[in-house]
């Protein structure tokens, strides 16, 4: 046997023996402490989900889950840092929305693909946005929205909490398809956007239910219709504003996932965990507590394919947007 058959001999007994003890870690996974990092800050609703899943899974699996918070780059900063993990499953993200369709179609190099540097794992759960208004705008119906403001071309302003955000490209989709003229102003964070709308230096915006609700409760602010076309079960007799513009769908949505090539058997042993908990009342309060809606309990392979229809739905939106973030 000569050099080269020995070194093609020994490598791949190395691979074998590697591949071996990949297969018995994955086996007996998780025998160590898992991160789980959040691209948002602590507090934040994605921090506060992704909290519970660690002490679910903690509970579940007798090993410490560790929250990570890692804000920054529209939440890629985190996406990258899982994304170069081992594929072992102690690192793990909680991307969204924002993580897997907005923020990488937004950069010319984002340095991120996410249809190949995640694993999917599950999808948690889907974020209603409210449209509302301030009191002294002179609406309280979808249609009324749209004649005022049809009456008053460039008149009326809307806040976001960025160029790019799902807040900002939902109004402007409504601006595409009704032909409205409406005034964007970005600001940097959703907290900076509340403080002008409820002083009504701004008169509209799209926010979620954990900033809208309790302002709705109180008439500080007033809605004319939710994003997602089904009926929120968090405030019942808001009607979608689907049911004045059809085919107006449009949600965030939070998911669990982690780095590329995972062992199959960690993904499962975690989707089965995650199921689990998505069917006790439990996360149901968990779901109302944060404002958002239970969504379907989903495979890893649907997670996967519902990830891929995402991306490919927001292309045109976010370029009909103009929105850019570099």
């Amino acid at each position: 046997m000569n050099f080269f058959n020995i070194k093609s001999a020994l490598l791949c007994g190395l691979a074998l023996w590697l591949g071996q003890g990949l297969a018995q870690e994955a086996k007996n996974y998780p025998v160590r402490a898992v991160k789980l990092v959040v691209p948002f800050t602590a507090g934040s609703t994605v921090d506060v989900l992704g909290r519970a899943i660690a002490d679910e899974l903690q509970a579940e699996l007798n090993q410490p889950f560790v929250v990570d918070n890692r804000a920054g780059a529209s939440t890629l900063l985190a996406a990258k840092i899982v994304a170069a993990a081992p594929p072992d499953g102690y690192t793990l993200l909680f991307p969204t929305v924002t993580t897997l369709s907005i923020g990488p179609q937004l950069m010319s190099n984002p340095g991120f693909d996410p249809l190949k540097d995640v694993t999917m794992i599950a999808r948690l759960g889907l974020t209603n946005f409210f449209l509302v208004v301030t009191p002294s705008f002179p609406a309280r119906t979808m249609k009324e929205w749209i004649e005022l403001i049809r009456k008053n071309p460039g008149k009326y302003s809307y806040g976001s909490s960025g160029s790019g955000s799902p807040q900002h490209i939902f109004m402007e989709l409504l601006k595409k398809e009704l032909h409205l003229d409406v005034v964007h102003v970005p600001y940097k964070g959703s907290n900076s956007s509340m403080m002008d709308l409820l002083s009504g230096k701004v008169h509209m915006a799209f926010i979620d239910g954990t900033l809208a609700i309790p302002h709705l409760k109180t008439e500080k602010l007033f809605t004319v219709g939710t994003s997602m076309a089904k009926r929120t079960a968090l405030i019942p007799s808001v009607p979608p504003i689907a049911e004045t513009v059809p085919g107006f769908d449009w949600s965030g949505w939070i998911a669990f996932a982690g780095p590329p090539n995972m062992a199959p058997p960690v993904v499962e042993l975690l989707a089965e965990k995650i199921k689990r908990f998505q069917a006790t009342p439990a996360y149901t309060t968990l779901m109302n507590k944060s404002a958002m809606e239970p969504p379907e309990p989903m495979t890893p392979a649907a997670t996967t394919e519902f990830v891929k229809k995402e991306h490919k739905r927001w292309t045109p939106v976010i370029a009909a947007s103009g929105a850019v973030v570099d």
